[in-house]
């Protein structure tokens, strides 16, 4: 089966350091595949390289056998290639709703100057926009929050309403940056099961970067482990638990527990 994406020997070098170092790795449709390390191992920097905020020193990045690496962020972006981001992508002062409307705007038929004139076409893009953001919030529960401004919600929430505003440029594969990160563990494993929900329900394919390892060894069909900018491992959440490479470079000792 071809790869919904592939990341072929990506290198990239910032002066004489190499953050990201021949890396290659397949995401197929509908599957949820991590990748993690230790800090400083250039899984952000990879999550960068794929979305196209940075440019490749080497390799290339394929979307659908079409090279995506090195376009503007924005043309990634339109052809399904989202990236979330913790909180900068939100819009503090407006409501969970209104976040989402805003967030359709890559899929806008009519022209900015359309919508300051009311245009046809624009007002058809605001009750489209409306529906498609009702669902979204009906898809995560953000029902009771949805007429909520942005700034008055707690951590976990505004991790979903990331989520959703992901959701709202209509991708075909998710990467979400450390979507656990700062949550306790209940609010996790909620995150957890709507990961699973985008996935199940939106038929998205989900790359995501993160350090809580039990939440990723229960959320993931395959791994990749990286270490120093280089590709250790890869394999299922079981073969990453039992890889000596992984145990000694990410987790430190065999005692560590890595499981759920």
């Amino acid at each position: 089966m071809k790869p919904l994406l592939e990341i072929r020997n990506v290198t990239k070098r910032f002066g004489g350091l190499t953050a990201v170092n021949d890396v290659s790795f397949l995401v197929h449709k509908g599957e949820i595949l991590s990748v993690i390390g230790p800090n400083g191992a250039g899984k952000s920097t990879l999550f960068k390289l794929i979305s196209s905020f940075l440019k490749t020193s080497s390799g290339m990045v394929l979307f659908r056998g079409d090279r995506i690496s090195n376009l503007a962020p924005h043309t990634v972006a339109r052809r399904g290639v989202v990236r979330t981001f913790q909180e900068t992508t939100i819009f503090k002062s407006m409501t969970v709703r209104e976040n989402i409307i805003v967030s359709h705007h890559l899929q806008s038929k009519a022209s900015l100057f359309g919508f300051f004139i009311g245009s046809s076409a624009a007002k058809a893009d605001e009750a489209k926009f409306g529906e498609s953001a009702d669902k979204i919030i009906q898809l995560l529960g953000l029902e009771p929050i949805a007429d909520e401004l942005a700034s008055n919600l707690p951590q976990g929430h505004l991790r979903v309403l990331g989520m959703a505003i992901g959701l709202a440029t209509d991708p075909q594969i998710i990467l979400l940056d450390e979507p656990f990160a700062g949550l306790n563990h209940d609010e996790t494993m909620r995150l957890v099961e709507l990961v699973k929900r985008l996935r199940d329900e939106r038929n998205v394919t989900v790359l995501l970067v993160e350090h809580d390892i039990p939440a990723v060894m229960k959320i993931s069909n395959r791994i990749v482990v990286l270490n120093f900018g280089e590709k250790i491992a890869e394999g299922t959440p079981q073969e990453i638990q039992n890889n000596p490479k992984v145990i000694e470079a990410y987790l430190g000792s065999e005692d560590v527990a890595v499981g759920i």
